[in-house]
């Protein structure tokens, strides 16, 4: 009687088959989880922006109405003077709503992944103008991203005067 031999073990066309079903889900699976991850972070952005326009409201409730006088920004996180990371921080209670997820190196420098638009320094809430939105404080951007870390299109998030948070440009010249 012979001894049979059971084979243990792949052939080589059967590891080959596995390896390219790998390759081609993972192929499959990397775009969508960066895409994902994309969304996920343009998300928290917002919601940092937004809860941005709840601290800036009890500021303009504290000043008359009036917006402050900031830089669009600081050079680092030891220039002195005011800004807005630094003025806000009393009405967040966290200086991480500053740092968007995106952002991989502003926010570790200047403490801030967002630029303050100084057009609006010292105006009165109720008297806000911008390329002839006169008023039109939907259409007014009070603070934005830095630069256009999201993925795909729109790349920045606006927060604008009536306090809404959105990654639509919703501002442009009247005619």
């Amino acid at each position: 009687m012979k001894a049979v031999h059971l084979r243990r073990g792949f052939t080589l066309t059967e590891l080959l088959v596995v390896l390219a079903i790998i390759a081609v889900l993972t192929a499959i699976a990397v775009p969508v989880s960066l895409k994902i991850r994309g969304s996920a972070q343009r998300t928290a952005c917002l919601s940092n922006l937004r809860q941005i326009g709840v601290a800036m409201e009890s500021y303009l409730q504290d000043h008359g109405q009036t917006f402050p006088q900031w830089p669009a920004g600081r050079s680092s996180k030891n220039q002195p003077g005011p800004s807005m990371e630094a003025d806000l921080a009393p009405y967040t209670g966290n200086p991480e709503l500053f740092h968007c997820p995106a952002d991989a190196h502003q926010f570790a420098h200047t403490g801030s992944s967002y630029i303050w638009n100084t057009t609006q320094n010292g105006r009165n809430r109720y008297s806000l103008a911008m390329f002839g939105n006169d008023g039109d404080a939907h259409r007014i951007p009070l603070i934005s991203d830095k630069e256009g870390w999201h993925s795909g299109s729109p790349t920045v998030n606006f927060l604008y005067a009536d306090m809404s948070a959105s990654s639509k440009v919703q501002f442009g010249v009247n005619e």
